[in-house]
């Protein structure tokens, strides 16, 4: 039987990339799956590949469709997160066609490039704005404020029912020194590290794990050659990944075998 065979799980930004392979993969394994995307329009970049924009404008019917082809259960329900109702929304969505939410994965992003320096070009070419009101509170909202608000929504629905097991992941980015070039991005990605700590402490007595995942380079149609070849310079970055390879490790988080596993960011490379 496989090892989620009767959860539910939630996955935020799951239409492609990361969160559609693991939507995939927690589905194989025998959970139900919410799909939570966003269709985003974003202006043609030259220094970003053609196929991150139109990754990120897609739909989730093939993600759906996949599923069910493979025997899986799956639905779709597009929601902003900078909407503070889009969490108790989906949540409801989730009880209504599968039950009670048991694995929440905070992988959506409302990714942008800010920078705090003079230059509107980054070192991949791609192109860079000021920090600004606009930029700071999308990122805020969207891979802070989010997250924390599905986490809230997870964890009052799980006390209410009095349940003894779930799993929540998160997906982060950025360094030591914050995020150069990605500034309001890394700055939101370190508050849902915070937020998602705080609950592998408060929840942890109550049979669920939280844990963060820094993925290594992952080409989600972004990937040019100069990401790399910065790649293949570097002392840090190993290799670059594929979506599927970073859910595997997701996908083990949820796992009964990682039941020990809680409170940690795991850094992939």
């Amino acid at each position: 039987m496989p090892g989620l065979s009767g959860r539910v799980a939630l996955v935020t930004g799951a239409n492609h990339g990361i969160g559609a392979e693991t939507a995939k993969l927690l589905a194989a394994q025998g959970a139900a799956v919410l799909i939570s995307y966003l269709r985003l329009d974003d202006p043609a970049d030259p220094g970003t590949p053609a196929a991150y924009g139109e990754n990120r404008a897609r739909g989730a019917d093939d993600v759906v469709e996949a599923i069910r082809a493979a025997g899986g259960r799956a639905e779709a329900v597009e929601g902003d997160l900078a909407d503070p109702a889009t969490p108790a929304r989906l949540f409801d969505a989730a009880e209504q066609a599968f039950g009670p939410v048991e694995v929440l994965i905070n992988n959506a992003s409302g990714w942008m490039a800010d920078t705090f320096a003079a230059s509107s070009i980054d070192q991949f070419g791609r192109s860079l704005q000021p920090v600004t009101l606009d930029t700071a509170d999308r990122l805020m909202a969207v891979d802070a404020r989010g997250p924390a608000l599905l986490i809230a929504e997870f964890a009052r629905r799980h006390l209410e029912r009095g349940a003894s097991w779930g799993r929540i992941v998160g997906l982060t980015s950025g360094g030591r020194l914050g995020f150069p070039g990605e500034v309001s991005y890394g700055a939101a990605k370190a508050a849902q590290v915070n937020y998602t700590m705080s609950a592998a402490a408060e929840l942890g007595p109550h049979g669920v794990t939280a844990n963060m995942v820094h993925p290594p380079v992952t080409d989600t149609g972004w990937v040019n050659d100069e990401v790399t070849t910065l790649v293949q310079n570097s002392p840090d970055l190993f290799h670059v990944a594929g979506p599927d390879e970073v859910a595997g490790v997701i996908a083990y988080l949820c796992s009964d075998a990682a039941a020990l596993v809680t409170g940690n960011t795991i850094e992939l490379r």
